[in-house]
């Protein structure tokens, strides 16, 4: 049921919201910049471990390549209503230095396991240090929901 009635949520029922979001969703954009070429953007699948959002991609990759030259990402959920936005610091982890924890939850949700391909592949760790949530414009102020690294109340 969808309705064109816009409600106006406090930070923690947005931060709940969010929460909820990167536990339930599979696909995520990624955005990095390369110094000398400049930015790319593309969906990973990921999986949120409670404090960041893991994702994998060949080991020779455009995103690979850039994470390891400028380790700052912007991620964002694919809904231009509910909009979730996070900023944080890329940590690369090749296929054979992944936590296995890690790894096995990364399978378990997509029930596809990149330590077994063939190819080499990068595992991408980042903990956000902003999150941003808001839906449509009356949610714009207060959009912040967490700042350096906390929640915020």
């Amino acid at each position: 049921m969808q309705t064109t009635e816009t409600t106006h949520r406090n930070v923690s029922q947005r931060r709940r919201d969010t929460l909820a979001r990167l536990e339930a969703e599979r696909d995520i954009w990624v955005a990095t910049a390369h110094p000398e070429h400049g930015p790319h953007q593309v969906p990973l699948w990921f999986w949120w471990d409670g404090r960041g959002v893991w994702m994998c991609t060949g080991e020779t990759s455009v995103t690979a390549r850039n994470v390891r030259k400028e380790p700052r990402v912007r991620l964002s959920l694919p809904d231009t209503v509910d909009v979730v936005l996070l900023q944080g610091e890329a940590e690369c982890f090749l296929d054979r230095d992944v936590p296995a924890n890690a790894a096995d939850a990364f399978t378990d949700k997509f029930g596809w396991d990149p330590r077994a391909e063939e190819g080499a592949f990068l595992y991408v760790h980042v903990v956000p240090k902003t999150v941003r949530a808001w839906r449509d414009e009356p949610e714009l102020r207060g959009r912040v929901v967490m700042r350096d690294g906390v929640w915020v109340d």
